[in-house]
């Protein structure tokens, strides 16, 4: 057996890793406590990267011991943090963050330009956008997607797994008197070639978006969603799944509370299971 070939020292990132010692120096002012904490470089506009834990200190030193974000921590001039009251709070916080600031090395929470979502047809589905329906209020919408070309590889992928037509669904083009290319793969049951009713296909569907369906908004206004950590308390001001702020009293959250909103993904992934599961404490503000 041939040895394996040693790579050059040059390319070797462990071997010339080393992050810089002032920022050992820096983590004295982290606290052992939730929240966010952002890296930052020569600007003092646009930050290199925000992250949240429910142990800043702890979470900021597994950065400096990654390798891995060498060149990243060789950018970094200094660390800040925003103490919360609780893991919610540095989520919402965080998402709120990247969008607004835009770090250079955070890609997955920036802002979406066009966010969209299945809906049904008579027989099919259809793509709604969020320029055009309320997505906070609006019942029957199916998976929350970044772009089109994102909801149509989901729907081609619940499609393969529940046997679904792709052109009976209303997404590809069908042949008349020929079977869609997914039927010879055996991956669609055969409602484009009369082997089932477009009536079972569609229930099918059906019973495949329930799993992704995009809860209404539970409340006939806005909500504040209280978090305590150690004495601290926080309460984060919440309408249609949008995130508008954390405050600390209840006349501060009414004022916030007055903001327009409209919906926003990332609250919504953040805050449905603990709202609707009836895990956090809520307080309404409508």
């Amino acid at each position: 057996m041939r040895p394996p070939r040693k790579r050059h020292p040059e390319f070797d990132i462990a071997i010339e890793f080393e992050y810089p010692q002032y920022l050992r120096e820096a983590l004295g002012d982290l606290p052992c406590a939730p929240g966010v904490y952002v890296f930052h470089g020569d600007s003092e506009i646009l930050p290199l990267y925000i992250g949240k834990s429910v142990n800043i200190r702890n979470r900021v030193l597994s950065h400096l011991r990654n390798e891995e974000e060498a060149r990243m921590l060789r950018q970094t001039t200094r660390i800040s943090h925003i103490r919360t009251a609780g893991e919610i709070g540095a989520l919402l916080l965080e998402a709120s963050l990247i969008k607004q600031k835009q770090p250079l090395y955070n890609q997955k929470l920036r802002r979406t330009k066009q966010l969209c979502s299945w809906r049904l047809t008579e027989t099919g589905a259809e793509i709604a956008y969020s320029k055009d329906v309320n997505f906070a209020t609006q019942t029957g919408l199916f998976g929350l997607y970044s772009s089109k070309r994102a909801a149509l590889q989901a729907m081609q992928s619940l499609a393969d797994q529940h046997q679904l037509c792709c052109g009976q669904i209303g997404i590809e083009k069908l042949s008349p008197g020929r079977p869609c290319f997914r039927h010879s793969l055996k991956v669609c049951a055969g409602a484009c070639c009369g082997k089932e009713s477009t009536q079972q296909h569609y229930n099918r569907l059906v019973q495949g978006l329930q799993s992704i369906q995009v809860e209404c908004w539970p409340f006939p206004g806005p909500v504040g969603l209280v978090e305590r950590f150690e004495g601290e308390y926080q309460m984060h001001v919440i309408s249609q799944w949008c995130y508008l702020g954390s405050v600390s009293d209840a006349a501060e959250a009414k004022a916030l509370a007055k903001q327009a909103a409209g919906f926003d993904a990332d609250g919504y992934k953040i805050l449905c299971r603990p709202i609707l599961g009836g895990a956090a404490e809520v307080i309404p503000l409508w």
